[in-house]
């Protein structure tokens, strides 16, 4: 355990456990509490005094879990069954961290979703099990208060902050049915008619639904396995967003391609989407799916917001190069851009200042480590693991909201004792009967610069009924008026170009005749379009018999116009 910023040197407190077996770590959500199975026991501290809790005789555990207040630790191990193929021992256990006492077992066979969920109070626990989500109350899990029963219920979640609790549930399609996804308000649960909103979409294998810091909407990324048209390695994606008053909308992302990661900005308002073939796009979208502002493409696939939500880090990590772009939200403008290479974890600390990249096993067995930053682009703090060891897992001590005061953004680079991270770039290969010769520059893409897409003058606030019916008057007026100055300005325009116009017009006259100049006018705008397929021959394409016909009758039409304007 490392002290954080700024002294980054190992806690003398806690005492540093060096077993091979050290593979599952959890802090409690307010950061009080620190749990870790060691390959012989399950050990729970005091996170100031270091003072040992308790401690569980579970060496297999490979998940660990605190409860929202910290009444409950959760482990699970892998289920194995007897060898004369007996139902196996439960292996999902919930401990009370007080006592020390196993309150209750079960069977979890599969690690996906393997943790039950709490409400934030810890007055309700859910459990998906068999196309059915069973619901606790008060941490007593010995009676099931109450049953959400769907057909093939696949996933759910418990919605953030305090009651009512809501519950958005997945349930997949089948046989040319749609998959849905439902809102719903515990302990609401009577049928399709009592759900809050439904959301009903073709395309989904798997989906991950998002709620807000507020409870307020929730958005679900509906991907299949396969992309049916080839376009794409990794699947179709598509993003939905569901409000809890009902409304709900397919979220238009302007570029094809995958969804590379979705994520809401801490003040529940605004969330920001990865997405499209590389470069990828990265576009922020209000609660009516706008979007506010686009960042262009680049080379990324993931966004974290900070604590606060004041900064927003767009990087790509993973097969990329580590890039990173810091932005300040307010302003949209851009902070700093360090580079962490070969980076698998990234996290902000809760003080919405310094971030930890970190490259761990078994994503990457070399070159193990992590580095702290800050978020103007100073490297403050790096440490590399020894060849012969791995790192599994780095964490920052959570905090609770409200600890740490949100601070005014900064732009210039605070200083730090290490040298820049910055990677030299690399040089292309040149063959050796070019290295004398100038480079020419050629990009396999050009890059989309950032833009503001709010219009100017608009405001986050919702309109009244009576604000939104004055706009869309005041927005018709305008209109009304442009279409009479453009119908107004078009004569002007048309004699204009009628004088720029080759041989087949003359000067406009009038002769004080309606009909003769009707025919004038017409007679000319034969002759324009005329103008206009001898260029479309001109350039090579080719033209209909009808578009010949009207060529040939050119001489015919001029003669005739001549006529008419000799006899004014």
């Amino acid at each position: 355990m490392v002290n954080g910023p700024p002294s980054f040197t190992e806690s003398t407190a806690f005492q540093r456990d060096s077993g091979k077996n050290c593979k599952a770590v959890a802090f409690s959500k307010d950061g009080s509490l620190f749990a870790w199975c060691n390959g012989e026991k399950v050990n729970i501290v005091n996170v100031t005094s270091a003072e040992l809790l308790c401690s569980f005789d579970l060496p297999k555990a490979v998940c660990l879990e605190f409860s929202p207040k910290n009444n409950v630790l959760a482990t699970w191990q892998a289920y194995t069954t007897a060898k004369d193929g007996t139902a196996g021992v439960p292996n999902l256990q919930l401990h009370d961290v007080k006592t020390g006492k196993c309150l209750k077992s079960f069977i979890q066979k599969k690690m996906q979703n393997w943790c039950p969920c709490w409400a934030d109070d810890e007055s309700i626990c859910a459990r998906n099990v068999n196309n059915e989500v069973h619901f606790f109350e008060n941490n007593n899990f010995n009676t099931i208060t109450n049953k959400l029963h769907l057909q093939k219920v696949n996933d759910f979640v418990l919605s953030p902050g305090a009651q009512p609790t809501k519950v958005a549930v997945y349930v997949p399609g089948s046989k040319g049915a749609p998959s849905f996804v439902r809102l719903y308000q515990y302990p609401n649960f009577n049928g399709p008619q009592s759900a809050l909103a439904n959301k009903s979409f073709f395309k989904a294998d798997k989906v991950t639904m998002l709620w807000n810091k507020k409870a307020t909407a929730v958005l679900v990324i509906a991907s299949t396995e396969v992309d049916k048209t080839g376009a794409s390695y990794y699947g179709e994606q598509t993003l939905h967003y569901i409000a809890t008053n009902g409304e709900s909308a397919v979220v238009q992302l302007p570029k094809n391609g995958p969804i590379y990661d979705v994520v809401w900005n801490p003040n529940s308002v605004e969330f920001c989407a990865v997405y499209g073939f590389m470069p990828a796009k990265a576009t922020v979208f209000n609660l009516k799916c706008d979007p506010v502002f686009d960042f262009g493409t680049g080379p990324r696939n993931a966004a974290y917001y900070s604590p606060h939500g004041h900064i927003l880090v767009l990087a790509g990590f993973g097969n990329l190069r580590g890039q990173m772009e810091v932005w300040d939200v307010k302003n949209y403008k851009l902070i700093s851009k360090p580079v962490a290479s070969d980076s698998t974890y990234f996290a902000w600390c809760p003080d919405g200042e310094h971030i930890v990249t970190a490259t761990c096993a078994p994503r990457l067995r070399v070159s193990n480590g992590y580095k702290i930053w800050h978020y103007t682009g100073s490297l403050l703090h790096s440490y590399e693991v020894p060849s012969n060891e791995e790192m599994w897992q780095v964490f920052w001590q959570p905090f609770l909201d409200g600890v740490f005061p949100a601070k005014a953004v900064k732009y210039q680079a605070v200083p730090s004792e290490l040298p820049s991270a910055e990677p030299k770039p690399a040089q292309a290969y040149r063959p050796p009967a070019l290295r004398n010769k100038p480079v020419t520059s050629s990009k396999l893409h050009e890059d989309e610069p950032p833009q503001n897409m709010k219009p100017p003058g608009s405001s986050d606030k919702p309109l009244s009924k009576t604000a939104l019916k004055n706009q869309r008057k005041h927005e018709a007026k305008k209109a009304a008026k442009q279409e009479a100055k453009a119908d107004a300005n078009q004569e002007p325009a048309q004699s204009s170009a009628s004088q720029n116009a080759p041989r087949s017009t003359v000067p406009a006259v009038t002769s004080g005749d309606p009909e003769v100049d009707k025919k004038i006018k017409n007679l000319k705008k034969k002759l324009k379009a005329i103008e206009q397929l001898k260029e479309q021959a001109a350039a090579g394409k080719q033209l209909e018999k009808n578009q010949l016909e009207k060529i040939q009758k050119e001489t015919a039409l001029l003669q005739e116009l001549e006529d008419l304007e000799l006899g004014v």
